[in-house]
């Protein structure tokens, strides 16, 4: 087994240990972050429905490149407040889908509260 393999599989074992505790609803969707080597994607999900209310990345056409990419993270998370904030959502649950709670991860979560989410 590779190294890279055995990498993703520890992140597999973390996240489904993470979303055993994590559950969103309408009232408060859970929030999921996936980061690429480049790019950064935030999207609020209602568990109940099993549908998306918000989705929002660093490959969307009217976001921002410019700067560091936890940068580009924290305005990613600025950008999906003010989505949900449109559709009258104030409470979210934060899913760091198995990585750790630092560095990009973070950033989005710093971001959302500062757009006026409640995480």
């Amino acid at each position: 087994m590779s190294i890279k393999s055995k990498k993703i599989e520890g992140r597999m074992r973390r996240k489904a240990h993470v979303r055993k505790k994590v559950f969103g609803t309408i009232e408060r969707p859970r929030l999921n972050v996936f980061r690429s080597a480049k790019h950064i994607y935030a999207q609020a999900i209602d568990d109940l429905k099993g549908v998306t209310i918000a989705a929002v990345s660093t490959r969307t056409k009217d976001a921002e490149l410019s700067g560091k990419k936890t940068e580009r993270a924290k305005r990613v998370g600025k950008k999906l407040a003010e989505l949900l904030k449109a559709k009258k959502v104030e409470k979210l649950v934060f899913d760091r889908n198995g990585y750790r709670f630092h560095g990009r991860v973070r950033a989005v979560a710093d971001g959302a509260r500062e757009g006026g989410m409640i995480l």
